[in-house]
């Protein structure tokens, strides 16, 4: 019998579950604090539940956990982690400290099929959706290795996360949930390469997150929408036709833009040498097979 995800479930649907399983309703805010807030991997450490809803949750449910696979570490403190999933897969979730806090970047796909030829993550295409519980369990895992809190999210890891819309919107509800991490829309920014569709879907919702939009053509494009562009500088990666970027040239492009009136500044460059750009280092290790990092295809 398949399990189910329960950390995938937003209060709400936690709640509604709680009841179908002929608990009060209450149960389901215990239930979430255990899972988001508490981050408890084993139903039996939930000590104010009662022991035949216990029993009855480690039958028919499941925590989803990630496994550390590898951890490397910048100079800058920044730590990139491969994380393996429940079936094998893997998924890389990134640390960066800044002066306002933490944030980490997270993946919401294992691989992406949106080609761009620039990003690592997309070669050999998008092998499956991950659910709200792991891309929750990407935060949960990076505060329980370091100890720290995490104040910021970024939805710009492995992945295009509104092409797997209802599971990040459910990953979006229980992270910023009160019960659970509570951090707040405001520190949540999404990016997304530019499916049109489920943007203006998204923007229905009024979540109050940043939205990042990747774009390959600017100043004509964006004129008059007083956007900020944030120039993102290019790293090397295998099978792909672009070399690093050259400062240089990164610097003659932010002043076209400037002086064509465009808002545009530098992103800092973070953990260089630690294969930091979205997919390498899932990319590296499944070339070097090793255990437990593999690519595993579902039909």
């Amino acid at each position: 019998m398949n399990r189910i995800g329960i950390s995938s479930f937003t209060l709400d649907k936690l709640t509604q579950f709680v009841v179908q399983c002929g608990q009060p309703a209450f149960r389901a805010k215990q239930l979430f604090s255990w899972l988001h807030e508490k981050r408890v991997t084993e139903f039996s450490a939930m000590t104010n539940l009662p022991k035949a809803f216990v029993q009855q949750l480690e039958q028919q449910c499941k925590i989803e956990t990630l496994r550390p696979v590898r951890r490397q570490c910048a100079k800058d403190g920044t730590v990139k982690y491969l994380f393996a999933l429940s079936d094998g897969n893997c998924i890389e979730t990134v640390l960066m400290r800044y002066s306002y806090g933490n944030s980490v970047c997270v993946s919401t796909q294992v691989g992406c099929r949106m080609g761009c030829r620039f990003c690592a993550s997309t070669q050999g295409g998008r092998v499956r959706n991950l659910t709200a519980g792991e891309i929750a369990g990407e935060i949960y895992a990076v505060m329980a290795d370091t100890g720290e809190r995490v104040s910021h999210i970024v939805l710009m890891g492995i992945g295009e996360p509104l092409d797997n819309f209802d599971n990040v919107m459910d990953f979006l509800s229980i992270i910023s949930c009160p019960q659970g991490v509570n951090i707040g829309m405001r520190n949540i920014s999404l990016s997304t390469c530019g499916l049109v569709p489920m943007i203006e879907k998204l923007a229905q919702k009024k979540l109050g997150l940043t939205l990042s939009i990747s774009l390959h053509a600017l100043a004509k494009l964006i004129d008059g929408m007083g956007a900020h562009v944030n120039l993102i500088p290019i790293n090397p990666v295998d099978g792909s036709p672009y070399s690093a970027a050259d400062s240089a040239n990164v610097k003659r492009f932010q002043n076209t833009l400037l002086a064509l009136g465009v808002n545009a500044t530098v992103r800092r460059r973070l953990g260089t040498e630690i294969s930091a750009a979205c997919g390498q280092l899932r990319r590296e290790a499944s070339k070097e097979g090793t255990p437990g990092d593999g690519i595993v295809r579902q039909n």
